[in-house]
């Protein structure tokens, strides 16, 4: 709870857990495993025995008893996004190829294993958006549609606005992804839903939203924006089919979202283009 009190405050979707009396990083701490912890104590998520680790055991055990647990036992509890490290030197295209591969996030250690900070996906796109005269070998893959890249026509994974939000982060956790589509009975899109939207629940602790509608969740969140932060709306999450990625890799780096979904003439969702497909296209053209 203190954890998940930190990413809150910080506005952070992750942080690194420090062990002091192994005087090292064990681990990262993120809304991924917030969510695959909230599903273990409401029993919506089994385990088989011969999967648990001799953490697992531990943390289901405190769980069962209603004992505090310390978050190095929640640390990589998902398994989508575990700790990588990579040396103050590496190349930044050494990173753009690891993030090509599904990292979301690398702990940026100094020769003596200290940690200098954390790079990120999202640091890293505006970074190249913030340098892109500096790049002229990304300057032809800027016009170039998202269809033509080969980011169209992905399998996109969805829910209804009546779908309850507990049922949509068990999709999530079951299919090892970070965020769905929220359509209506026409398959338009209404909203989306992420594991970051959970630290929505944890304010505050409102757990009852846990039961409403996908599409009741999505209005509360752009409500809770707007009296906490006075934005008038939630920003658009989509894109079209016909945009260029150089379009798109703007409109991922103004909105500060991991994932845009790719919707044709009709708002019919047809694709997503998350930072992970971005990083694949520009590790081709990135050295490292």
């Amino acid at each position: 709870e203190d954890a998940s009190e930190v990413l809150l405050k910080k506005g952070v979707s992750s942080a690194p857990i420090y062990d002091s009396g192994r005087k090292m990083y064990v681990g990262m701490f993120d809304y991924s495993d917030l969510m695959t912890y909230i599903l273990l104590v409401l029993k919506k998520m089994e385990v088989p025995l011969e999967d648990q680790s001799m953490e697992m055991r531990d943390l289901i055990q405190k769980t069962n008893l209603s004992q505090n647990v310390p978050v190095k036992l929640v640390s990589d509890l998902s398994g989508n996004d575990p700790f990588c490290t990579v040396l103050a030197e590496t190349k930044l295209g050494g990173v753009v190829n690891d993030f090509g591969t599904g990292i979301h996030r690398v702990a940026v250690m100094d020769s003596q294993g200290s940690m200098m900070g954390v790079l990120t996906q999202s640091l890293t796109l505006d970074y190249f958006m913030r340098h892109l005269s500096e790049f002229p070998q990304l300057q032809p893959v800027m016009q170039k549609g998202l269809k033509e890249l080969g980011l169209t026509g992905i399998k996109v994974l969805s829910v209804t606005g009546e779908t309850q939000v507990l049922e949509a982060l068990i999709t999530m956790s079951t299919n090892g992804v970070s965020s769905l589509a929220v359509v209506n009975d026409q398959g338009v899109l209404l909203g989306n839903i992420s594991m970051a939207d959970v630290q929505h629940i944890m304010k505050d602790l409102r757990t009852s939203w846990l039961w409403l509608s996908c599409f009741q969740f999505v209005s509360k969140v752009r409500l809770t924006r707007g009296v906490e932060t006075g934005e008038d709306q939630y920003p658009v999450l989509d894109v079209n089919a016909k945009s260029t990625f150089g379009y798109t890799l703007s409109k991922l780096q103004a909105t500060k979202v991991h994932r845009l979904w790719v919707i044709n003439d009709t708002n019919h969702v047809v694709g997503v283009v998350s930072l992970t497909d971005v990083f694949k296209v520009l590790s081709g053209y990135i050295d490292s």
